[in-house]
């Protein structure tokens, strides 16, 4: 179809489509329902149906790179319609360079941008005033940003809150910086398991496991967390562009413990595997304080004979002092709670009930896995990164391209992670090899720290820690209670029996009760 006749086809059968766009660093403009109202009064006066709404919220005109309008300009190129009805010229763009691209692209493509505001009709000198009206909204718009960074950088020497807020912190009344407990607790509670020899992979999966969430509300990835581990924000330091303060926030950490784990990430060899070592404790993330409900991290001491001494504190009692939680030996709570998942598995009635269900549970996980969504975006992925790499072969090789490359780089190696850790949730025994599992866990030598750390992180959720007793909450729905009991050094032996399993030896203390 030539020019002429789409121009006159679009005369009486022209669809419309209006567009929509809010940047939040401007208070006065006018919000999207408002736009849209006003574009749709303006299809009304002139007989122009609409046909669809595109509208981007908080996102700057100086960039392209805004959702809704790519879709719309790739509506345009499949001749969807024939008008753009937005609200002032400056809603299409405030570049003017971007701003002239997308209307000359527009025009290719038969599309004509009318405004509810502005007048311009299609004459050299509508066009000319157009264009002198994009001119002054790319000064405005470099304006606006020149006065939003003197205020930002005006706020920072105030050590006032500036853009996103770090996990464990909030906004306080004055726009300063103020801890949020909750928050907070978890922070300590990484960096304490970080120093305990735990694997970054081990914390973020418990925590997405738990249902704790970043501060957008969105599963933990190694991005987030390196973030995270490396953010200096929790020893009190505030930071904003080349603005740095000592001392501006209120500090979450003890500076030696963040020194502590900035080595630790430093270090290329740090153990991975499950070696038991004088500063691993099987229990942080899942043990939490029976009294207060905080979570509970491992820490360690030295007698006046040198002598290590390891134990459960109360991250409450230790940090905020608003418990009287004491400390517990780290060996005789992970003793107890290996002792007491041990006399549960003695009962053959249970191990038949788990087995029972088991294929329903891994149904379960199966349908509600993400490994296949995650393949496909990690394909996808990898298909844009092949294709800019070798776009930038061909000579596109400049900031935005290498930026949009580090970029896609770094979601690869999520999205790789984030796979790996579906997959291993997805490995199954069959049932028979998982009651095999099961009489070896309870034959277990629970003087063996190996024994000790693998029932645990394979049947327990949370254990709640009293002052004499525990309170196991099991993976699979169960909960029981169990006296607080002093590991025995020795091994426990058993012998088979027609009932099963009956213990000959016992450890020392009082014997393991039901709730």
């Amino acid at each position: 179809m030539t020019p002429l006749a789409k121009r006159q086809k679009r005369q009486t059968e022209g669809k419309a489509v209006i567009y929509a766009r809010y940047s939040s660093a401007n208070q006065r403009e006018a919000s999207l329902e408002q736009q849209v109202a006003e574009c749709r009064k303006y299809a009304e006066r002139n007989n122009i149906p609409v046909v669809a709404v595109y509208q981007d919220a908080a996102i700057s005109g100086r960039t392209d790179d805004r959702p809704d309008f790519q879709r719309m300009m790739k509506d345009a190129k499949k001749e969807q319609f024939d008008y753009i009805i937005a609200w002032k010229s400056n809603r299409i763009g405030r570049n003017m360079t971007q701003a002239l691209t997308n209307m000359a692209k527009l025009a290719e493509y038969g599309v004509e941008c009318l405004y509810v505001e502005e007048d311009f009709d299609n004459t050299a000198s509508g066009r000319f005033a157009l264009r002198n009206m994009m001119n002054v909204n790319q000064f405005y718009s470099e304006n606006l940003a020149e006065d939003v960074k003197r205020g930002m950088l005006d706020n920072a020497q105030k050590c006032m809150v500036n853009g996103k807020i770090s996990f464990g912190f909030k906004k306080s009344p004055e726009g300063k910086y103020a801890i949020e407990e909750k928050e907070a607790a978890i922070v300590r509670e990484i960096y304490n398991r970080m120093r305990s020899g735990w694997i970054i992979a081990d914390i973020m999966a418990d925590l997405n496991s738990r249902g704790i969430t970043t501060k957008s509300g969105r599963p933990w990835t190694f991005q987030s967390f390196q973030t995270l581990l490396q953010n200096e924000q929790y020893i009190g330091v505030y930071k904003f562009g080349d603005v740095r303060i000592e001392d501006g926030i209120p500090p979450i950490l003890d500076k030696a413990v963040f020194a502590e784990v900035q080595k630790i990430l430093k270090e290329k060899n740090r153990p991975r595997g499950h070696k038991r070592n004088d500063t691993e404790y099987f229990l942080v993330g899942k043990a939490f304080c029976g009294l207060c409900g905080a979570p509970m991290s491992g820490i360690s001491g030295t007698s006046r004979n040198g002598k290590l001494y390891s134990y459960y504190m109360c991250n409450a009692h230790h940090y905020d002092h608003t418990c009287d939680k004491k400390n517990v030996p780290r060996d005789d709570l992970e003793y107890s709670v290996a002792k007491a998942v041990v006399e549960i598995l003695m009962d053959e009635e249970f191990i038949n009930w788990l087995l029972n269900g088991y294929e329903k549970l891994i149904q379960r996980i199966r349908e509600e896995s993400k490994a296949n969504t995650l393949q496909v975006q990690l394909q996808e992925t990898e298909k844009i990164l092949g294709n800019l790499m070798k776009a930038m072969e061909n000579g596109l090789f400049n900031d935005v391209a290498i930026k949009r490359m580090n970029e896609l780089a770094e979601s690869k190696k999520d999205l790789e992670q984030a796979l790996a850790l579906e997959n291993e949730a997805l490995k199954t025994f069959s049932p028979e090899a998982l009651r095999t599992k099961m009489y070896e866990y309870r034959d277990g030598d629970l003087s063996n720290p190996d024994v000790v750390k693998t029932i645990i992180q394979t049947f327990v959720q949370a254990v709640f820690v009293y002052d004499d007793h525990i309170k196991i909450r099991f993976n699979y729905g169960k909960e029981k209670e169990a006296p607080l009991l002093k590991k025995d050094p020795g091994p426990v032996v058993r012998e088979q029996s027609v009932k099963g399993y009956q213990e000959t030896g016992s450890p020392k203390g009082l014997p393991v009760s039901c709730a």
